[in-house]
């Protein structure tokens, strides 16, 4: 199973709760934090609520 690498680009600040929570889900609390998440549904679905603040590689 491949791994992605998730770095928290953009701040939290001033962001609706669902998305601070997503991100603190993923381990994702200051901005260039990185953290590396197994490719499956779960997270696959993490990522699209916060695709916008995160930037993913593989890993």
């Amino acid at each position: 199973m491949a791994n992605l690498k998730i770095t928290l680009v953009k701040s939290l600040n001033d962001r609706v709760k669902v998305q601070v929570a997503t991100a603190n889900s993923l381990g994702l609390r200051k901005i260039g934090d990185v953290t590396t998440q197994p490719d499956n549904a779960q997270t696959q679905g993490k990522i699209k609520k916060i695709s916008h603040l995160i930037k993913v590689t593989e890993a």
